[in-house]
């Protein structure tokens, strides 16, 4: 059994190694044809292994618990409590009921905390699953001693593949993040802004993928990396362990489990009903969180104070670890942020992103200015080139596997030198380019990684967005979002493309088809970047303009442009 009382704060190594590269629906059939053989032969010592302690143990609700409470218009008490330990609540509700009656002076109601945060009703008790529910709930609520329970949330999956992402009882956001985006670990979420779950686990991610690197919008775009290649990224882990316990068929059970974030109550409870496919989660040691339990109330109860405080007592600490929670909460679990904002921002971002088929032409200045030395987030001096160079090859990954792309490079050493090159014609990321094997999201992290600005070369900015504009609209198809991300420096000049803002922008409105609109989204990089210009031919084709006036901010950008384009509507 692991122990997570004082988790080793060392991420274990890469994790779902798995030899050859398979395609994604591959290899989870073959990685599920392995959990299939292992639970049909009975594999020895394979379970749901649980993170217990022996002051805890952790069992399931008994089923008289587990039952709806009955509607008590009459009581004088209305409780809200979250669904996971609602059985609990209404137990210590009983108890405070004259003998065999059916409702009691405490109506418990089971009800999730972000509906209630944002009901204009208020219970006259809130016990939500976390007490980042109260910074985000839109009624004032007065907090009555410590939280009731806890239960740290942990990253669990098929007992029989556990071995892959989870080393010495331990994972890692980390690993989880780089599984998804190498394509070997299917990976679901809950919506952050409904489910506690996942608000945590959004949260645990973000100071996780800040933890490795000291760029702030290279976190940001590491931690959309995970986003963008979740399986499910609304997946209650509630309603997912319930559709596991009624599957009938091992293999249909197995392929739906997948990876996922839960509680370690959720997965107690699981482990005492009757299940095809055993489940393993261990504590992610880059960022551990865990569910919290305040007993919330109104900030004036009058009448009602003492009966509220006899709910409170009849909680009792037996009946919490009976129902699979901890009484204190845990050593070394991440502390709830101050500002809301570092919550809900991260959040709304990831609930923002949308799952779309699209088409993007990257559009990449190489003039002589990106050469020009300036400083890094960690202070060093480096290059414009040197930072893209950098947060590009990163970026590759956001992109989803139906995502097809293009990148040109434009600029002109030399007055003869055609506006752009094409360095990667559009075609899908996930389709092999060439003869050596690689995919077209191979070829893009190599050649960001290996780009070169050109010294006084000239930047036909304007043109080559034309060009662009038209390749792009020419390739658009129904059902698709088709767009160009172009990323400059500078302005329009030294070259024989070049022309005023009035020329380009009546040029682009000739050529521009309502019926196949292409969106431009542009990124100034650094201070003499033209952002009359990018906003001009943003606001011209319904996209965005996104200012990077720091350098040293690029990666930030990056990741605005990449939400931007998530964002467009088809």
């Amino acid at each position: 059994m692991a122990d997570i009382s004082s988790p080793d704060t060392t991420p274990p190594a890469d994790s779902w190694s798995g030899g050859q590269h398979r395609p994604r629906n591959q290899f989870w059939r073959w990685m599920l044809a392995v959990v299939i053989v292992l639970i049909l032969l009975g594999a020895a010592g394979v379970g749901a292994v649980l993170l217990q302690r022996s002051d805890s143990p952790l069992v399931a609700p008994s089923p008289s618990a587990t039952t709806s409470a009955p509607s008590c218009p009459d009581a004088s008490v209305h409780v809200a409590a979250a669904p996971d330990i609602a059985p609990v609540i209404q137990e210590a509700a009983r108890k405070l009921a004259p003998a065999g009656a059916v409702c009691g002076p405490v109506a418990v109601t089971a009800e999730e905390p972000a509906a209630v945060a944002a009901a204009a009703k208020q219970p006259d008790v809130w016990i939500p699953s976390s007490s980042a529910w109260l910074k985000m709930a839109t009624k004032a609520y007065a907090t009555k001693g410590d939280p009731i329970a806890y239960s740290p949330v942990l990253i669990a999956g098929p007992s029989p593949i556990a071995s892959q992402f989870i080393k010495d009882g331990k994972t890692s956001w980390a690993a989880l993040t780089a599984g998804a985006a190498s394509h070997q670990l299917p990976v679901s979420m809950a919506d952050p802004q409904k489910n506690t779950v996942g608000l945590l686990s959004v949260y645990a991610e973000h100071v996780a993928m800040a933890r490795t690197t000291p760029d702030a919008g290279i976190a940001q775009l590491q931690a959309l990396t995970l986003r963008s290649r979740l399986e499910d990224a609304a997946a209650d882990p509630a309603r997912k362990l319930a559709q596991l316990t009624t599957e009938t068929s091992v293999s249909d059970a197995a392929y739906q489990a997948g990876i996922f974030p839960l509680t370690e109550q959720q997965l107690g409870a699981y482990q005492h009903t009757r299940h095809p496919v055993s489940l393993t989660g261990a504590p992610p040691v880059d960022g551990l969180v865990e569910a919290d339990y305040p007993f919330l109330t109104v900030k004036k109860a009058g009448s009602k104070t003492t009966l509220i405080n006899k709910l409170r007592a009849a909680i009792t600490k037996a009946s919490i670890t009976k129902a699979g929670f901890r009484t204190e909460p845990l050593e070394g679990a991440l502390p709830l942020p101050d500002k809301i904002d570092d919550l809900a921002g991260p959040a709304r971002q990831w609930v923002q992103y949308r799952t779309l088929n699209f088409q993007t032409l990257l559009l990449i200045d190489t003039s002589g200015s990106m050469n020009l030395p300036i400083k890094d987030k960690a202070g060093h001096t480096t290059t414009k080139a040197a930072l893209l160079r950098q947060s590009g090859a990163i970026a590759a990954q956001l992109f989803g596997e139906d995502t097809s792309l293009g990148l040109w490079l434009f600029g002109t050493p030399t007055n003869n030198s055609p506006a752009h090159q094409e360095v990667i014609p559009l075609g899908p990321l996930a389709s092999p380019l060439g003869d050596n094997g690689k995919t077209r999201r191979d070829v893009l992290a190599a050649a960001m990684g290996q780009y070169k600005a050109v010294t006084n070369a000239g930047t036909p900015l304007f043109q080559s967005v034309l060009d662009g504009e038209t390749a792009m609209r020419e390739a658009s198809k129904p059902g698709t979002v088709t767009l160009v991300i172009v990323l400059t420096d500078g302005d329009d000049g030294e070259s024989k493309y070049a022309m005023s803002q009035a020329t380009f922008l009546k040029k682009l409105a000739a050529q521009r088809d309502p019926r196949r609109p292409v969106p431009i989204i542009g990124v100034g990089y650094g201070p003499t970047a033209d952002m009359k210009a990018l906003n001009a031919m943003a606001q011209a084709t319904g996209g965005q303009a996104i200012a990077a006036t720091n350098p040293a901010d690029l990666a930030s950008a990056m990741a605005q442009a990449f939400l931007a384009a998530h964002l467009q509507q088809q």
